[in-house]
């Protein structure tokens, strides 16, 4: 239920290699907003960390897109419909166009009998005009031809068959059209009966969606059909994901002795792209300082953000520290799982490309992500809201030791149902199969070193 590394040793660069000690910051130029720890090196709060990645990202610069490359982008202004939805009157029935005064009366067995004067498909240019005593034949979504009032469905006539019973089916739309010919009614019908009118939906000048939306499927169609074929918006993000460490190996590779499959680069690149990034997975990337900083160097002329995993802390193999150490400010933050992190802004060719450098155990590194990493993507996005929703909930049993002085992220089952919240799995940090379980994180303040069942908490919802 908790993480008990805490207990013995600093969290891990690599997977769960390397026995690490204090690692020292950098600085790399970045504003240190706190005071030292006296007689100690000084640490980080989640908030000061949080503070300084989010004042380096900015919302990127908006641009037209075209409505299928804007999927998951945000718009940057109000888009408002310069047509109306329906932009005609229309028959939602199949079955026939007719006046309201020509259905007076008429019953089962006295129908109205009505001279079918054309036919009217969906997408018809030319329309029958209908006068006293006629009728059309109408398909659904066909225009309502002049002089109609009113649809009647099939099933309320005898079809054009003059066999005085009830129509359970009608013609395909593709048959011959009716020329002349009468249609049985069977019962009366009010003006405007199954007939969607023109702007019932979407009015000419209506806002259709205000700035800030995040554009997903619904939202899409709904500028397809109000005529809309670009949409302005900031772009996705382009994200790169590379992990570090020469014992990684692509998923599905032959493992040879103390090598283990790349996980992390798959986890973090999915993760990018579920915030909405445009995500690029570099993958493992061999400790050699040198290699390491010419690949990042490649990547930045595409990227918009650089996300690493491993190698962040003091071992003889950190590599990220190695590299990187005066570029970017390495730190201590007082949390769990995800002490050590680096963060700092590198030179792109088109300004600066900003770089979070996790830890390398698998769960460590995503829970970074969710507090820093995921915010800065969707504040480059442009969205409103960057943070997941938190919740207030019951925990239903104990959580033994926290660490006192560190913010813990405990793995959890949150049921909305009851309002309960469950730690799940095992607290070694390294441990995947737990995280999978999950779908939130269960908050342990840095004040408290203990929880009783019922308590009540706070959770970060994942899913």
């Amino acid at each position: 239920m908790t993480d008990l590394q805490a207990h013995h040793g600093p969290d891990h660069g690599h997977g769960d290699r390397h026995g690490h000690g204090d690692h020292h910051d950098h600085g790399a130029g970045l504003a240190d907003p706190c005071a030292a720890e006296s007689g100690a090196e000084r640490q980080w709060s989640v908030d000061e960390h949080l503070a300084q990645v989010l004042a380096a990202v900015a919302p990127l610069p908006p641009l037209e897109l075209q409505l299928l490359e804007a999927q998951g982008c945000v718009t940057v202004e109000d888009v408002v419909s310069a047509v109306a939805l329906p932009p005609f009157d229309n028959s939602s029935m199949d079955g026939y166009a007719v006046r309201v005064a020509d259905l007076a009366g008429a019953t089962k067995d006295y129908p109205s009998v009505l001279t079918v004067v054309g036919d009217v498909a969906a997408g018809a240019a030319s329309l029958p005009v209908i006068g006293p005593g006629q009728c059309a034949r109408i398909m659904t979504g066909a225009p309502l031809p002049p002089g109609a009032e009113a649809v009647v469905p099939v099933e309320w006539t005898d079809a054009g068959t003059g066999s005085g019973e009830a129509a359970t089916t009608m013609a395909p739309q593709g048959a011959e059209p009716v020329a002349t010919g009468e249609v049985r009614i069977f019962q009366s019908a009010e003006a405007g009966a199954f007939v969607r009118r023109r702007g019932e939906d979407i009015r000419v000048g209506q806002a259709l969606l205000p700035a800030g939306t995040r554009l997903g499927p619904t939202q899409i169609g709904l500028l397809a059909a109000t005529g809309h074929d670009q949409v302005r918006v900031r772009p996705r993000p382009r994200v790169v994901v590379l992990s570090t460490g020469s014992e990684l190996v692509p998923p599905g590779a032959k493992l040879g002795p103390g090598q283990i499959p790349d996980s992390n680069s798959f986890a973090l690149t999915a993760a990018a792209r579920d915030a909405g990034a445009l995500a690029f997975r570099v993958g493992g990337v061999p400790d050699e300082a040198e290699r390491l900083r010419e690949i990042i160097d490649d990547q930045l002329i595409r990227a918009d953000l650089i996300v690493t995993s491993g190698g962040v802390s003091v071992g003889a193999y950190d590599v990220v520290k190695e590299a990187l150490g005066e570029r970017i400010s390495f730190r201590k933050l007082r949390m769990q799982p995800g002490k050590p992190q680096g963060f700092g802004v590198l030179d792109g060719s088109d300004g600066g490309v900003p770089m979070l450098a996790l830890p390398g155990n698998p769960v460590s590194a995503y829970i970074s992500f969710e507090l820093f990493v995921r915010p800065a993507i969707l504040k480059m996005l442009g969205a409103t809201e960057i943070h997941r929703r938190e919740v207030t909930a019951r925990l239903t049993e104990p959580v033994g030791s926290s660490p006192a002085g560190r913010r813990q992220f405990l793995r959890a089952a949150y049921d909305a149902e009851a309002g309960t919240v469950t730690p799940v799995g095992g607290s070694g940090s390294h441990l995947l199969g737990a995280l999978a379980q999950a779908n939130a994180l269960l908050v342990v303040d840095e004040e408290t070193t203990a929880l009783e069942a019922d308590a009540e908490v706070h959770a970060i919802l994942l899913d």
